[in-house]
């Protein structure tokens, strides 16, 4: 079995380590005995995620989301809404606001995203940060590292990704975090997620390749060290 993974402007959207999520993959993916290729499409490049399975977007600061929006072009966008309809994806913190109506800045500029998914975004000054802790629907406690100035607020279609046990996710209001379509994964979690998250890393990796070869489970890898850094993580920080 192979996994090609699309890392989408890793010159732009990669703060506090979000390319960790894609180096997670392949090695989970080489300990399971599966082939991994990673394509990076770079700006000002032209997206074509025909042979790929799982598509990744990174976080970036409000210059580089600019940047984005200046080279993405409309069969960028494209391509990025077909990929959320009909592959795996995961998207953090930037790269979650791009799939989103629009970002409106603290100043009151409005930037017009790419509206694939039914929320929007509301900057404010003060940031929420912080470690947190959510819970999925299939009540895998996730541990992420936020750090944003935006409020994102689902639409009566958008499903969120999970609901927060500790610390501010979405808008620090209603408990929500990220979002959730199909097998589109939205988050503010940084750390990167995946390293700290074995499960859900698998649980993505199962999403994928179940879509290209059918019902398929992965059998369980050792991971006492994954599981001993979360321990810790959890005990000193959240």
């Amino acid at each position: 079995m192979n996994l090609t993974v699309a890392h989408v402007y890793p010159d732009l959207l990669n703060l506090y380590g979000d390319s960790g999520n894609v180096l997670c993959i392949q090695k989970r993916c080489e300990w399971h005995g599966i082939k991994c290729i990673v394509r990076n499409f770079e700006a000002g490049s032209q997206f074509d995620f025909s042979d790929c399975d799982v598509v990744f977007i990174g976080g970036g600061q409000d210059r580089e989301q600019q940047l984005v929006l200046q080279c993405l072009g409309a069969k960028n966008a494209r391509e990025l809404a077909e990929a959320v309809e009909n592959k795996t994806v995961l998207a953090v913190c930037g790269g979650y606001q791009l799939l989103g109506k629009y970002y409106e800045t603290a100043e009151g500029a409005r930037l017009d995203f790419t509206g694939i998914l039914d929320f929007y975004t509301v900057g404010r000054e003060k940031r929420l940060i912080g470690n947190y802790e959510f819970k999925t629907k299939e009540k895998i406690r996730l541990i992420g590292f936020e750090n944003h100035s935006g409020r994102t607020y689902l639409g009566p279609s958008a499903e969120p990704l999970g609901k927060v046990i500790k610390g501010f996710g979405n808008n620090g209001t209603d408990k929500t975090e990220g979002v959730r379509y199909k097998s589109t994964f939205c988050t503010y979690a940084h750390g990167p997620l995946l390293p700290k998250n074995p499960d859900f890393a698998d649980m993505l990796i199962t999403s994928a390749l179940q879509r290209k070869y059918g019902e398929i489970s992965l059998a369980p890898l050792d991971c006492k060290t994954e599981i001993l850094a979360r321990r810790q993580i959890r005990d000193l920080y959240i």
